[in-house]
């Protein structure tokens, strides 16, 4: 029995993730931590290209379905894990589980809210949908920041140290799994008909509603996945880390890659995660640089800086390289 091209693909990124863990201690901090938050930014980046890319909706609310996720985590490893794990911080294999069910836990709630917040609003379109996305976003930043339980404005600290390279490259293998396998589906060709002509989808029996709940809900368990990965990285979370200029630089992310191209999403969540940090050395203009450089590539490339037809790149790379005679060679001119 031959296992699908993707399950292996998934599998060997899963066992490369967990190889570059094993020499993670070799790694410069600083280095680790800009390879920890390109992975975390992947997993924002592609989860919400479903969204606005794959099925044509505007979202702006990014960043409060990863608060979700990173305060619900949080909360179950920080007051409900020294219960679990015992006074001496249990086994490694058993810190691993308890991460594991507080990111899952993270990722259903932000789900849920994605529900509650898709069904009575996909109704609305366009500018509309972008507004009660923001408004929900903003909503759950001041409700966060009103609970004391969860530090409130203070914010969330004591957060154990349980995100390491291996979780954050295998959820980001997961996110361009899962997104790549809906979207590709039988099923999920409904997303792609629902951005190209939602009327005339509707008019050969799609249920437009339906596709667009889907994509918001998986959206959004992923950045609460993202929104876990994060807290259990920095070991401190504030309300203010999920606010509207975290959601306008994931939706950059998206619109810089191409808006429906995975690959290009994960190559700008590459580039706008490194380069302001290639920009430090001009710390006092580093933001003013960064803003400019992103205009001008919004002007070169309206469509995206990444957005090409990556498969049919690596056909003709394959076919020119490919001997002559062998499948998918050519004969030379």
């Amino acid at each position: 029995m031959r296992l699908p091209k993707h399950i292996i693909a998934l599998a060997a990124a899963v066992l490369a993730a967990f190889a570059l863990s094993s020499f993670s201690d070799r790694i410069d901090p600083y280095f680790l931590d800009v390879l920890t938050g390109v992975g975390i930014n992947i997993i924002l980046a592609v989860s919400l290209n479903l969204v606005n890319g794959y099925t044509g909706q505007f979202s702006l609310g990014h960043a409060g379905f990863m608060a979700i996720g990173a305060y619900l985590s949080a909360a179950i490893t920080v007051l409900w894990g020294p219960g679990l794990l015992g006074a001496d911080g249990g086994s490694a294999a058993q810190q691993g589980m308890l991460f594991l069910a507080a990111l899952l836990a993270g990722g259903a709630g932000a789900a849920l809210a994605g529900l509650a917040v898709g069904i009575p609003s996909f109704r609305l379109k366009g500018d509309y949908l972008a507004l009660v996305t923001l408004g929900f976003g903003e909503i759950i930043r001041v409700v966060f920041q009103n609970v004391d339980a969860l530090g409130g404005a203070l914010g969330l600290n004591g957060i154990p140290n349980y995100t390491t390279v291996f979780w954050v490259y295998s959820f980001a293998a997961l996110t361009v799994f899962t997104v790549a396998c809906l979207v590709q589906s039988t099923y999920g060709r409904g997303f792609v008909a629902t951005q190209d002509d939602e009327i005339a989808s509707e008019a050969v029996g799609l249920n437009t509603t339906r596709y667009k709940i889907v994509a918001f809900a998986v959206g959004a368990f992923f950045a609460g996945v993202a929104g876990g990965l994060y807290g259990h990285f920095k070991l401190t979370i504030t309300p203010t880390g999920f606010d509207f200029t975290k959601s306008i630089e994931i939706v950059v992310m998206v619109i810089l890659g191409g808006m429906g191209n995975t690959v290009g999403v994960i190559l700008a969540a590459i580039l706008l995660t490194i380069l302001p940090e290639v920009l430090r050395s001009v710390e006092q203009y580093r933001m003013v640089l960064y803003s400019l450089l992103l205009i001008a590539l919004m002007l070169a490339r309206p469509k995206g800086l990444f957005n090409f037809d990556y498969a049919a790149i690596c056909g003709r790379l394959w076919r020119r390289l490919a001997p002559a005679g062998r499948p998918g060679g050519q004969e030379p001119r």
